[in-house]
């Protein structure tokens, strides 16, 4: 049997194909390194990503057109 190195630290596309280490792989989609239901090292399927509100912002009448991060400094000199 071939033993086949598992990508366990991730993607690494900085260097030649070659000279890539063998904890990590050139390309995946959608997987992790650990298994989060079984807590074992190995490659599992990401989980799907789920709506966090299923209420909607915004409609025809007044739809959202723009939106901005505002921070708050306070300026307090003594």
């Amino acid at each position: 049997m071939l033993p086949i190195p598992q990508p366990l630290k991730g993607i690494c596309k900085g260097m030649a194909s070659a000279a890539t280490p063998t904890e990590y792989t050139e390309y995946c989609l959608n997987v992790r390194p650990r298994d989060t239901q079984e807590g074992k090292l190995r490659i599992s399927q990401r989980p799907g990503l789920a709506k966090y509100n299923d209420r909607e912002i915004g409609d025809e009448v007044q739809p959202i057109v723009a939106m901005c991060a505002v921070k708050v400094v306070d300026n307090l000199e003594s």
